[in-house]
């Protein structure tokens, strides 16, 4: 594993803020935090694309934008439309949720047909939903996302069903992922609270990581 300086960790973190009922001073204190911290990425949801656009002007970050939390179940035709209203609002990278119930049913043609258009869009993060998936539906799952033009996958949302106490579990899946995606990003979301954590998804395969606790662990490089 590469040697982890504090400007590379704050660099892979998507500093994370994609609560439903976020007020604008929520949001504002999350840009003022990657300002201060200078994490790579600000991950928000759509309707704050353009509040944060404004916000970071002149700031080196990428905006990530979180759509069809929280298993991707939103009709195609609906999700195509968020993301182009995304790009136009000026966000950088799309973390869209796979559709979790036509990857368990199978219908592999179907997430194919869905993905691919959004992939031309922006630059895109397949969220896989790792917790409710099998080993062998990971597998395809990154394969689907690789094929279809994605530029990283990821293992989860806030709402995937592994609990803290079972993140082992999870860094096993970046490990399956990142075997299972070469060439493709991996970015580890739901659960990484702390620096061991951050490090173990590290170790595991992980090049980005979203996250909450950016701030929590950049302060404890510091202890």
């Amino acid at each position: 594993m590469k040697k982890l300086s504090k400007r590379i960790i704050a660099k892979m973190i998507d500093h994370t803020d994609v609560k439903i009922g976020a007020k604008a001073k929520d949001i504002k204190k999350l840009c003022e935090e990657v300002k201060e911290f200078g994490f790579g990425g600000i991950c928000i949801l759509p309707n704050w694309v353009k509040f944060v656009k404004k916000e970071m002007k002149g700031i080196d970050v990428k905006i990530v934008v979180l759509v069809d939390e929280p298993i991707g179940d939103s009709p195609h035709r609906t999700r195509l439309r968020i993301c182009k209203k995304i790009k136009r609002g000026g966000g950088h990278h799309i973390d869209i949720v796979n559709s979790i119930p036509d990857v368990k049913h199978g219908r592999w043609d179907k997430v194919l047909k869905d993905l691919r258009p959004i992939c031309r869009v922006l630059p895109t993060k397949v969220i896989l939903g790792s917790g409710y998936l099998t080993d062998d539906e990971i597998v395809k799952a990154c394969q689907v996302a690789k094929k279809a033009g994605a530029i990283c996958v990821k293992t989860a949302t806030s709402k995937d069903p592994l609990e803290h106490r079972e993140l082992k579990e999870k860094f096993y899946h970046l490990k399956l992922m990142k075997k299972s995606a070469p060439g493709l990003l991996v970015k580890a979301s739901g659960k990484i609270k702390s620096l061991k954590d951050l490090k173990e998804a590290v170790k595991a395969g992980a090049d980005i990581i979203g996250t909450s606790s950016g701030v929590e662990i950049m302060r404890e490089l510091n202890k």
